[in-house]
């Protein structure tokens, strides 16, 4: 099946730098496809060129096999859930969920509204301002004025950061659960690498305006490409040119047998943080190791001398 969306060597320039450089992906019918990266990667402006609010240099952007390169943004059946929500404070719930619809003249605006507030579990609140509800319950007003435009593609710019951890968690299994149900796909801009890993079929990782891995979640964590993506998607341990994951980091007070990989090194410090033990360790080199270990395993102490140890299989090698 043909995908939903392309992108085929986009590039947008500014005056003072290179915001997307030659970006190629493409996202298939149904998909939950991610776009991670850091602050200033270009992750937000390959959204705009999508959305059509930019326009870019070179390349092309493919919606149902048909270029949209040049078409204005009201002429592109995609839809955006903006980072600040972008409601009208003055319009009721449903007045903002069906305000779309009404610019389309649309038919049977009641009956697709009701629906899509009922997808969302907001079902009792469509009389409310967005001074009356909560940021979780805003953000779902936001997605549902998308949702019940029914686009090809839903764009979502950061849309869990305003919240704090715990919402975003609650609401991000929302997400999930609804993209799922709508069967739309969805494109989603974050610098979260939680979010990423935990939402999507498949990701692409940018930096400074480049695409540096494609891939499903497991895929781009375990088998990073560039020494950029390792990093960039969990905490790394670097030793000898080699990347290790913390909780692919083994400690005992002796040398392992087999195959395993160890150093010598001296407990720093440990750190109970609930579902583990973080546990740092000094190498004789000075080199700071830092391993999660199970907190119904060993107990070790600052001071006391171990071996830090890894499998063959957990290393990750680049150029």
């Amino acid at each position: 099946m043909p995908p939903v969306l392309e992108l085929r060597d986009v590039s947008k320039h500014y005056p003072t730098h290179r915001a997307v450089n030659q970006i190629s992906f493409d996202i298939a019918r149904g998909e939950f496809f991610s776009l991670l990266g850091p602050s200033g990667c270009g992750k937000t402006t390959t959204l705009r060129l999508i959305a059509g609010f930019e326009e870019p240099n070179t390349g092309d952007i493919i919606l149902n096999g048909t270029s949209i390169r040049h078409l204005r943004p009201y002429q592109r059946n995609v839809s955006t859930v903006f980072q600040n929500y972008a409601l009208f404070p003055h319009l009721t719930v449903q007045q903002n969920v069906e305000f779309g619809l009404r610019h389309r003249a649309e038919n049977h605006i009641d009956r697709r509204v009701r629906e899509v507030l009922d997808l969302v579990q907001l079902t009792g609140k469509e009389f409310r301002y967005p001074a009356q509800i909560s940021g979780g319950e805003r953000q779902r007003v936001a997605l549902a004025r998308s949702l019940v435009l029914a686009p090809d593609v839903l764009l979502l710019d950061e849309p869990l950061s305003a919240l704090d951890p715990n919402l975003r968690k609650q609401v991000r299994t929302e997400l999930k659960s609804i993209q799922r149900r709508v069967g739309i796909s969805f494109l989603f801009v974050t610098h979260d690498q939680e979010e990423a890993l935990s939402l999507s079929d498949r990701m692409a990782v940018m930096n400074a305006g480049a695409i540096e891995q494609v891939g499903a979640p497991e895929e781009i964590y375990l088998r990073p490409r560039t020494r950029f993506v390792a990093s960039f998607l969990g905490a790394l341990n670097w030793i000898g040119g080699v990347g290790v994951r913390p909780e692919a980091t083994r400690v005992s007070r002796e040398a392992p047998a087999g195959q395993a990989s160890s150093l010598a090194a001296k407990v720093v410090r440990c750190t109970f943080l609930g579902n583990c033990i973080n546990l740092e360790a000094l190498t004789g080199n000075g080199q700071t190791i830092v391993a999660e270990i199970s907190r119904l395993g060993e107990t070790f102490a600052a001071g006391e001398d171990v071996r830090v140890w890894w499998l063959p299989q957990d290393e990750m090698k680049f150029e």
